[in-house]
């Protein structure tokens, strides 16, 4: 087996035992290709190294397929643990619900001051607009880059940010920055159709990923923060 031995100068002591973690997460819900985890220290990830091969003919469909499959399987809001996005630590401590879960623990602890009025008055019409469907396992950052064609030219995931919470997380990710051809959104709303209101919460969802942006990246994502919030009530 050819192997990979991931290493990030700088990052905190449990950053690769957090992603050890979130893929063998993924592992045990998807049929989805995920690399094997073979060791895990404070500085390094050892895990399988997926060889690229050309994507078989129905790619496209076996990878909507496999997110419904995993997105299938839930439970409560958050993790058992702390994990990170990027860099950037991810709480995953739970509540008592999904809305309570998206606001206290994705969307204010990453708000700038210049943005604390609008996301309070969102906040305050969430509890009325947000379904009230199961919950989902989540990859949790779930773009193209994310996604790798496999040693047999399957879909396989990587890099994850794993917590359970509502599956239109992922999606929304899926469509922030593109890559995903059609037939991957037909194949997954056969295997799990989606829930009406869909594409009006498309915006509130992408405003995590776009929060982390910021912080990560700077202040060059904060015209798509402001974007996705002129489209969303409050």
């Amino acid at each position: 087996m050819k192997t990979h031995r991931k290493t990030r100068p700088g990052v905190p002591p449990d950053f690769f035992a957090a992603e050890a973690h979130g893929l063998e997460w993924l592992r045990a819900a998807t049929s989805l290709r995920v690399p094997e985890v073979l060791e895990v220290g404070p500085d390094f990830l050892l895990m399988e190294w997926l060889e690229s091969a050309p994507a078989v003919p129905d790619y496209e469909e076996r990878l909507g397929r496999g997110l419904a499959e995993l997105h299938r399987t839930g439970g409560p809001p958050g993790l058992e643990r702390d994990n990170f996005v990027g860099t950037l630590p991810q709480v995953n401590r739970t509540c008592a619900g999904w809305c309570e879960f998206y606001i206290e623990r994705r969307l204010r602890p990453l708000l700038l001051d210049r943005w604390r009025d609008r996301f309070e008055r969102l906040f305050a019409v969430l509890p009325g607009w947000l379904p009230d469907e199961g919950l989902s396992r989540l990859h949790g950052d779930l773009w193209a880059g994310n996604v790798l064609v496999g040693p047999a030219g399957e879909p396989c995931l990587i890099d994850p940010a794993v917590y359970v919470g509502h599956r239109e997380v992922d999606l929304a990710m899926m469509r922030l920055f593109g890559g995903f051809g059609p037939r991957v959104w037909a194949s997954y709303a056969e295997a799990f159709p989606l829930s009406a209101g869909y594409t009006e919460r498309i915006p509130l969802y992408q405003l995590y990923p776009l929060l982390v942006h910021v912080h990560l990246f700077g202040g060059g994502y904060a015209a798509q923060v402001e974007q996705a919030l002129a489209r969303l009530p409050g």
